[in-house]
């Protein structure tokens, strides 16, 4: 391999508590107005932001619990949060919804964004006290607006209403153009809370990390909104637009385009500009994906759960040349999922895990930990779409037992070790393996794991395009030189 393999550098992880724009998501926006009791249901049926924090799948993510403590907490977890919960983690923090208003405000470069005077003077005491907000972010937090004036452009039918988390009216999303039904309201809310989300996740990369901001070379956003106008619909740079808010004033940026398999999609093209030489220092970046909140809310209802996909989500990832220290991508071990691979999943199993491990000389049994769609059970269960995460680790198993690495009664046991519990959101891209990221080299720098793979499948079928299905993986291995 090269002496310039890529490593992984750091990463960031944070999730933002937005009960009030659950409303704005796309099911719900869908099903609100056939049901006038819909939205009550909803309002009442949310958890507080004390109670996201404390909730075990969100101190996973933000890095305050490994993965398979999960598997020590009692289920249902919602009702058995973690004591002496932190809203702050190794990885990231959790942001409550008036923060996120403000941050929407600081991500918006049109003034489309309008926040009403008083509940901007509550804001901005506590977001001036934070370390990764700067002056300017305050100036352009600004005094906010008179209310009448928002209230005069929701009435029109120019804007849609913001609330904070007491259902209280405190601001608008004003439309981008009066014509473009791409700039409506609610697409520019979208893209603004994937800018919001993903700059504030590339804040705390650069803080975990100690890095430069000047130092970011390229930025590549693996969001799943569609920015653009009426000519270029979907066709937006969320990556510049991300890298610019978060002081990246030297890099460039794109976006990559793979639906629920664009996190490693990005990490292999991050990773070949770096071992090329062409970039130095690449970040991926996920914002969060306003669309997904509450997709899953009938489930929820339905079994008197709270709405638990109120929750934003973004990460960030550093990767940079070999330092001797941090674990290296191997990118000499990358699966694809091509055109002929079919797309039941023992071959997409084949062809994502078997083999590139097999090119590699490795076995399945090698690979101390397997990321693939993280998504938090709890969520997908109740709606009937199973645990995701469980289903791929059986299947990993089964293959791994036809090959006669292990015995059909150690099954059980391979997927306890070798797996772990889903615990992202579902926000799309965001489950797709990536949220181990962190917990996986933190384990490779200070509890001798040697190796984990990172696997995600998705299907590109969803703008009727195609029937194909997606995927792609990568595995992170120890530094030979740490």
């Amino acid at each position: 391999m090269s002496q310039n393999r890529p490593v992984v550098k750091g990463v960031a992880y944070c999730l933002f508590h937005v009960p009030s724009l659950v409303r704005y998501g796309s099911k719900p926006a869908r099903e609100i107005p056939k049901d006038h009791t819909l939205l009550a249901s909803i309002l009442n049926s949310q958890m507080t932001y004390e109670e996201a924090v404390a909730y075990p799948p969100s101190q996973a993510f933000i890095g305050n619990l490994r993965p398979d403590q999960l598997l020590q907490v009692p289920e249902p977890w919602f009702k058995n949060p973690v004591k002496n919960a932190s809203r702050i983690g190794p990885y990231g923090e959790i942001v409550s919804e008036d923060q996120f208003l403000g941050l929407l405000k600081i991500a918006d470069d049109f003034d489309l964004i309008w926040l009403e005077e008083q509940f901007v003077s509550e804001i901005a005491g506590k977001m001036e006290e934070d370390v990764l907000i700067s002056g300017e972010d305050l100036n352009r937090l600004g005094k906010g607006m008179p209310m009448k004036k928002i209230e005069e452009r929701i009435s029109r039918g120019t804007a849609i209403p913001l609330y904070n988390h007491l259902d209280r009216v405190v601001g608008c999303v004003n439309d981008g153009h009066e014509e473009d039904a791409e700039l409506k309201a609610h697409l520019i809310l979208e893209g603004l809370a994937c800018k919001a989300s993903g700059f504030w996740a590339l804040r705390h990369l650069l803080k975990n990390t100690g890095g430069n901001p000047d130092n970011i070379s390229y930025v590549i956003n693996c969001g799943e909104e569609a920015t653009g106008d009426r000519y270029q619909r979907g066709g937006g740079s969320m990556g510049k637009a991300v890298a610019e808010r978060a002081g990246c004033v030297n890099a460039s940026g794109s976006d990559v385009k793979a639906y629920c398999c664009s996190p490693i999609h990005s990490v292999v093209m991050a990773s070949g500009l770096v071992q090329s030489g062409i970039m130095q220092q690449v970040v991926v970046l996920g914002g969060g994906s306003l669309a997904k909140l509450g997709m899953k809310h009938k489930g929820h209802l339905k079994n008197g759960m709270p709405i638990i996909e109120e929750l934003l989500a973004s990460l960030a990832v550093l990767i940079g040349p070999d330092d001797g220290v941090n674990p290296v991508i191997r990118t000499d071990v990358v699966g694809k999922h091509a055109i002929n691979a079919g797309d039941s999943p023992p071959r997409m199993m084949q062809a994502l895990i078997v083999q590139p491990l097999e090119n590699a000389g490795y076995k399945l049994t090698d690979i101390d930990k397997f990321a693939l769609e993280l998504h938090n059970p709890e969520v997908t269960k109740p709606s009937g779409s199973g645990d995701p995460a469980l289903n791929n680790y059986k299947t990993i198993a089964s293959i791994v037992a036809s090959r006669g690495e292990i015995a059909r009664d150690e099954i059980p046991g391979f997927i306890q070790k070798h797996g772990m519990p889903g615990y992202a959101p579902t926000q799309g891209h965001i489950p797709a393996a990536l949220p181990f990221l962190g917990h996986a080299r933190d384990s490779i720098l200070e509890n001798g794991m040697q190796r984990a793979m990172f696997v995600a499948k998705g299907s590109i079928f969803l703008g009727k395009m195609t029937t194909l299905s997606d995927g792609m993986s990568f595995l992170l291995e120890r530094n030979r030189g740490y």
